[in-house]
């Protein structure tokens, strides 16, 4: 019996379709899924319904694209049972969305004017069914043109890169104004879902663990694939005395992930599971 409790699909940065997703979860033996898209819940009344069509029981779920003001930081939150369109989730994520679309749009004309020979067009057809364009579709079109032959490449560091330490910045990258991590966990909550802290090895969120519990903050991801040994420690250690429930997740992306991932690899056990749902039980009674 295999838990993954973090997974996209292409109604966000992720090529394949629910139905493949979860398809490709029977494969490797999943039993429940997690699907969590970036910001949005559209499809997850879908993936519950295709999930109970394969025998799989799919949580419904999100990650939500947060930031540490104080830090400087990106942080991003997983929600667990949470209420697919529920008013405190739209509109916090509803702007976010629409921005990152449209800042999508502005990367684009700028690659263009740059003289690479891709359009908004085909970006859009790739994004299709999803919220929006991502920078994976962005790289998708320019891998068709043959510029590149990965999504994550020195291609794509060289157009995106943020211009941190004293680098100049890539000419198709754009600033993205996040949310309030702390007000993405109480939105969670409000929502009658369970919040838990994604990957913070990766982001360095560590210090910034005691103030999202004090507003609600209920686990943190243990076991991710770009944690190292050293990550997982500080996580489990933070988790013991906060009393956060220990969570992991592969992070599938398919094709569009920043490394080779299986469904299910990251495992963390029935037990993760069950805690999960004891805690939604917990929120429930006091709302």
């Amino acid at each position: 019996m295999k838990i993954e409790l973090h997974c996209h699909t292409n109604i966000s940065d992720c090529p394949l379709s629910i139905d493949e997703v979860v398809e490709l979860a029977v494969g490797q033996g999943v039993t429940h899924l997690a699907i969590t898209n970036h910001d949005t819940t559209k499809g997850l009344k879908e993936a519950i319904e295709t999930g109970r069509r394969y025998g799989v029981e799919v949580i419904p779920g999100i990650e939500m694209s947060g930031f540490d003001f104080e830090r400087g930081r990106r942080v991003h939150i997983l929600g667990y049972f949470i209420e697919p369109g529920h008013e405190e989730i739209e509109t916090i994520c509803q702007p976010l969305v629409s921005k990152r679309h449209s800042a999508s749009e502005e990367m684009v004309q700028r690659l263009i004017a740059a003289g690479y020979e891709i359009t908004w067009e085909r970006c859009k057809e790739i994004a299709q069914g999803g919220t929006g364009v991502y920078k994976q579709h962005i790289m998708h079109a320019l891998i068709e043109a043959g510029y590149t032959n990965s999504i994550y490449g020195s291609l794509y560091k060289k157009l995106f890169n943020r211009g941190q330490n004293g680098d100049k910045p890539g000419i198709a990258f754009i600033p993205m104004e996040y949310m309030d991590a702390k007000a993405a966990v109480q939105a969670i909550q409000l929502s009658g879902g369970v919040p838990v802290l994604a990957h913070p090895g990766q982001y360095g969120n560590f210090e910034m663990v005691p103030e999202l519990v004090d507003v609600g903050l209920q686990g943190i991801e243990v076991w991710h694939p770009l944690h190292n040994e050293e990550h997982e420690e500080q996580a489990k250690q933070l988790a013991r005395k906060y009393d956060l429930i220990m969570t992991g997740g592969s992070d599938f992306h398919g094709e569009y992930g920043e490394q080779p991932v299986l469904i299910g690899s990251k495992s963390p056990g029935i037990e993760t599971l069950e805690a999960l749902k004891a805690r939604r039980e917990l929120i429930a009674r006091l709302k």
